[in-house]
């Protein structure tokens, strides 16, 4: 049998669905992808085989992973050459290690791996370690695995179904997606836009600099600290939001949650526009803010503490939050 990597576009069918039905949705969209990795009723000694092999790829070079079962690991790293270590796992018959095979392509500036299962329902996994050269692209898609990337300075793109992503101190990172699971980032530079996502887990950003960043989870909380961008998208739909750190003169942050709490910890004196409801909650603001004119004071009395519109310093930033079930705080330091 030969098992198919399902596209992390499927997320899309499953982000209307509610917590409760999307946790079991995921579960069983990976059972029915995925019979191999459930191996609960086998519980022998654990049996191994290992892969080695070494590729010249260039200092440039381009690097892609895809596996169905286990983790991918790849660190930057000196030289030109690609690096690949991967250990084969079963708790089943040790002949069912024969069963997954590990395929790799290689041709001029690229290096393509990727893990088949060629046997009837095997139970076997693949943990890849892999180095390559620190300015080397790297695109990694999994269906149950965590994915961790550092020090890579090309291109970065990581997709699992079932896993964490995690990725530090490399600058280009372009997407990072899990289903089910955390998304961690860290410590990186980025030229353009980056977007970060889940459904059912946490997404962090911290010490992040990128001209735009968008944040999202279904199912979950969203945490940024000391980030550095021009716009900031922000959503949870079954989670809370907290943004720690110094705004953007004239950036552009929008923070979004359904269910859940929206909290500000502000640091610095850049000026922000200030534009906030919640339909059951309450908005609260720490900071000095001038409310505007007539109309903005009559809805602030009409609607009481559940919408504030104000302006704190020359309101070069602008803030745009909602909530439906949640308080929203902003606080200073």
């Amino acid at each position: 049998m030969r098992i198919r990597l399902i596209p992390l576009a499927l997320a899309g069918g499953l982000i209307t669905a509610n917590a409760s039905a999307q946790h079991v949705t995921i579960r069983d969209t990976i059972r029915r992808a995925l019979p191999a990795t459930y191996q609960g009723r086998y519980r022998g000694p654990e049996q191994t085989e290992r892969f080695s092999r070494k590729i010249k790829v260039g200092r440039d070079g381009r690097v892609s992973v895809g596996n169905i079962a286990g983790d991918i690991t790849v660190t930057g790293g000196p030289g030109d050459e690609v690096s690949i270590d991967a250990i084969k796992r079963t708790r089943a018959d040790r002949g069912e290690l024969s069963t997954v095979q590990i395929i790799v392509d290689d041709r001029a500036g690229r290096v393509d791996v990727r893990t088949e299962h060629t046997g009837q329902n095997d139970h076997v996994s693949v943990d890849y370690t892999i180095s390559v050269p620190t300015s080397a692209a790297v695109e990694l898609h999994s269906v149950s695995g965590s994915l961790k990337v550092s020090n890579v300075q090309g291109a970065v793109r990581m997709e699992t179904i079932s896993g964490n992503v995690t990725s530090s101190t490399s600058p280009h990172v372009e997407v990072a997606k899990s289903v089910s699971g955390d998304v961690d980032l860290s410590g990186m530079s980025v030229d353009g836009d980056l977007s970060a996502g889940s459904i059912s887990g946490r997404v962090r950003a911290r010490g992040v600099k990128a001209r735009g960043l968008q944040l999202g989870t279904v199912s979950g909380d969203v945490t940024v600290s000391d980030v550095v961008c021009e716009r900031l998208d922000a959503k949870s739909v079954s989670g809370n939001l907290e943004v720690s750190g110094a705004l953007t003169r004239t950036g552009r942050y929008n923070l979004t949650s359904h269910s859940g709490s929206v909290r500000l910890n502000l640091s610095g004196n850049t000026g922000f526009e200030l534009n906030a409801s919640t339909f059951s909650g309450s908005v609260h603001s720490d900071v000095p803010l001038t409310i505007g004119g007539d109309s903005d004071r009559n809805r602030r009395r009409f609607l009481g503490n559940r919408s504030m519109r104000g302006t704190y310093g020359d309101g070069s930033a602008m803030l745009t939050i909602r909530t439906f079930s949640g308080d929203i705080v902003i606080s200073g330091k």
